[in-house]
C-alpha cells in the first residue's frame, strides 16, 4: 500500500508495529511480547478508518520479516496472526 510506513517500537521483552498511513493521524498496531526467543503476537489493532486496506497483513509481514532477519520464532496467538500463518505454510519454519 502506497503512503503506508511500518515502525518499531519496543524493548527485548515486548513491543508493537505501527502502521502509519499519510494522511491519518490514527496507526494500526501489532503488540507482542518476547520470551527467550519466542515472540509472541497478542494483538493486531486496526482502527475502522483504516480498515479495508490490507494494514494488518503488512503488520503480520513486518513480524515475519523481522523473524527471519533476526532469527526468532513466533507464536501466533492473536486470531489474525493465525490466520495469517495457515494461509502462509511457507512461514512454517518461523512458528514456534
Amino acid at each position: 500500500m502506497e503512503g503506508l510506513t511500518i515502525t518499531r517500537h519496543g524493548s527485548a521483552s515486548a513491543g508493537e508495529y505501527h502502521a502509519h498511513v499519510e494522511g491519518s493521524d490514527k496507526i494500526g498496531r501489532l503488540t507482542w511480547v518476547q520470551k527467550d526467543n519466542v515472540r509472541a503476537a497478542e494483538h493486531t489493532l486496526v482502527p475502522p478508518e483504516l480498515g479495508g486496506r490490507g494494514i494488518a497483513a503488512r503488520l503480520v509481514d513486518a513480524l515475519v520479516a523481522d523473524a527471519r532477519e533476526h532469527g526468532f520464532k513466533v507464536k501466533p496467538v492473536c486470531s489474525y496472526v493465525v490466520k495469517a500463518f495457515e494461509k502462509h505454510p511457507e512461514w512454517a519454519e518461523l512458528k514456534a
